[in-house]
């Protein structure tokens, strides 16, 4: 067992061995959410058996995350690489040249991925799956956690773990991205396997055209002859009778010898309109998944992948403000495009403030913008939390008062565009200094206040609903 006690202990060696130590506990996509930027800044010797190790992280948000769900396995891998106990702390601090970095240039066995044969990559893009949706890159959280383990399952033994893998959820929970991992993690082990990745509405009009042009038989052979069936959004084929009778019998014929069927739907089986009896039950035949909407540790933990994948720098207090406003996963990497752009074409950083001034600009909720007057936004916000519009504009400074009186002011300046004395004059002859304070105020706890997130969606609705 490797140990570096003593005086002159490598903070560096001891936590690349703590990272490679983890690296084996933990998911892909966890370590590589957590930890890359992480590093011990310096041991602090108690007695001769016990040492405090502060741990350096990007924001007070990592450090939070990692002391919360990963204090122990740091403890017991950092107790086994120094020989003595240790006491974590972790601080905010900035790494100047992280061991990610260096791992991932080759000088160490940590972060690096075995290399991928050209041919598993040619076949990858000529499936039509994107390079982008492998493992590494989905970030989990409770919300996806079942579903992620279940996907790695069915990757490392096809056929044999879940049969069918069915998954559905909303639209931007991460299906389809666990979906195309499935099939590229089968793929980078043996390119040689047949694989048919596609949507249900590719299999209806292959079947349609199959029949009109009387090649059923080549049809036949090309899906019930893989190895491996990855179908999108199957709730297409409800409805559809020769669609369903002959995927009936595609399924029967993969599942018989041992392939795998994994699916993907808005729906579970049960509850799709008009599919066949006999399909639900093979549909509910293997594991059966709800994938939910994503929390917000896990819109920023996207956030974050998305801004590495791109070589972007993204502050994790601008993440946390954006994963705070924005809930659609579609909608985060639009946005993400949107700062990119902005950024670079004005050639200022990546700020807070330039993602409120965006932000400012955009509807979370689905709906088309329509016209809000002002006085409606404090007519909502008294009546979401149940106050007369005269405590709302009043001079009394309580705090159940003060609270949606500054929402008030956020969603004012931060939606409608209001002037800063024209807020202070609609809510009751204020100074602008004390707007202008109001905002700032909503803004920077958006993202650390769950609550105040549901409140401002729920006013949302109210105003555009």
């Amino acid at each position: 067992m490797l140990r570096f006690g003593g005086p002159s202990m490598d903070k560096e060696k001891v936590w690349r061995t703590v990272l490679e130590n983890l690296k084996i506990n933990l998911s892909p996509a966890n370590f590589a959410t957590w930890f890359p930027l992480t590093f011990i800044v310096r041991f602090k010797d108690i007695s001769k058996e016990r040492q405090i190790t502060e741990i350096g992280c990007p924001s007070t948000f990592v450090g939070n995350t990692i002391e919360n769900r990963y204090y122990s396995l740091i403890k017991e891998a950092l107790d086994q690489a120094t020989g003595k106990k240790n006491d974590l702390v972790f601080v905010v601090k900035q790494i100047k040249k992280p061991i990610f970095a260096k791992a991932s240039a080759g000088k160490g066995p940590l972060f690096e991925k075995p290399e991928e044969k050209p041919e598993a990559t040619e076949v990858i893009e000529r499936l039509g799956l994107r390079g982008d949706f492998n493992f590494e890159n989905f970030a989990v959280s409770p919300t996806n956690q079942m579903a992620h383990a279940a996907a790695l399952a069915v990757s490392q033994s096809p056929g044999r773990a879940y049969n069918p893998l069915f998954l559905y959820g909303g639209v931007g929970v991460g299906k389809t991205h666990l979906m195309q991992a499935i099939g590229q993690t089968i793929l980078t082990r043996n390119p040689r396997t047949k694989i048919i990745y596609c949507a249900g509405e590719e299999f209806t009009n292959d079947i349609v055209n199959a029949i009109r042009e009387k090649r059923t038989k080549e049809f036949k052979q090309k899906y019930r002859s893989v190895r491996i069936l990855l179908v999108d959004d199957i709730q297409f084929i409800a409805g559809k009778t020769a669609v369903q009778e002959e995927f009936f019998h595609t399924f029967n014929a993969i599942w018989r010898v041992g392939g795998q069927i994994v699916l993907t739907s808005d729906q579970r089986p049960d509850e799709i309109s008009k599919l066949e009896d006999r399909l639900k039950s093979r549909f509910e035949g293997g594991l059966t998944i709800d994938i939910q909407p994503p929390d917000f540790e896990l819109r920023t933990a996207i956030l974050l992948i998305k801004a590495q994948q791109r070589g972007i720098k993204l502050p994790m207090d601008v993440a946390q403000l954006v994963a705070g406003n924005i809930t659609s996963t579609r909608r985060l990497e639009g946005f993400l495009t949107r700062l990119m752009t902005e950024a670079q074409t004005k050639n200022i950083p990546i700020t807070p403030e330039l993602a409120s001034a965006l932000l400012g600009h955009i509807n979370d909720i689905g709906v088309p913008q329509k016209l809000i007057k002002p006085k409606e936004v404090i007519s909502a916000v008294a009546s979401y939390f149940n106050l007369k519009l005269f405590e709302l504009v009043g001079p009394k400074r309580l705090k159940p008062i003060v609270v949606p009186r500054q929402i008030s002011m956020y969603l004012l300046r931060t939606e409608l565009k209001v002037p800063l004395m024209e807020i202070g004059r609609l809510l009751g002859g204020r100074d602008h200094t004390t707007i202008m304070h109001g905002v700032e105020k909503v803004t920077k706890l958006l993202p650390e206040s769950e609550d105040l997130r549901v409140d401002i969606m729920g006013i949302k609705k109210k105003l555009y609903g």
